[in-house]
């Protein structure tokens, strides 16, 4: 694996090396390849589908009552 990391510039809509990286907030990253910088949005995808299940089980096994 390299040490090259890679980001998302949201606001440059292309995959950037970490030197190229502009501030954060207009960033996604780091990712270990291109590719996986590329494809950030099926990445992102996964990541809300997990929390949102992860939510509704929480919501689910809250026992205080209404």
């Amino acid at each position: 694996m390299s040490d090259v990391k890679w980001y998302w510039d949201l606001g440059r809509s292309k995959a950037v090396r970490a030197d190229e990286r502009g501030p954060g907030d207009d960033t996604l990253g780091p990712y270990d390849t291109r590719g996986e910088a590329e494809n950030w949005r099926s990445t992102v995808d996964k990541r809300n589908d997990a929390w949102d299940d992860a939510d509704e089980e929480w919501d689910g096994d809250d026992d205080t009552p209404d």
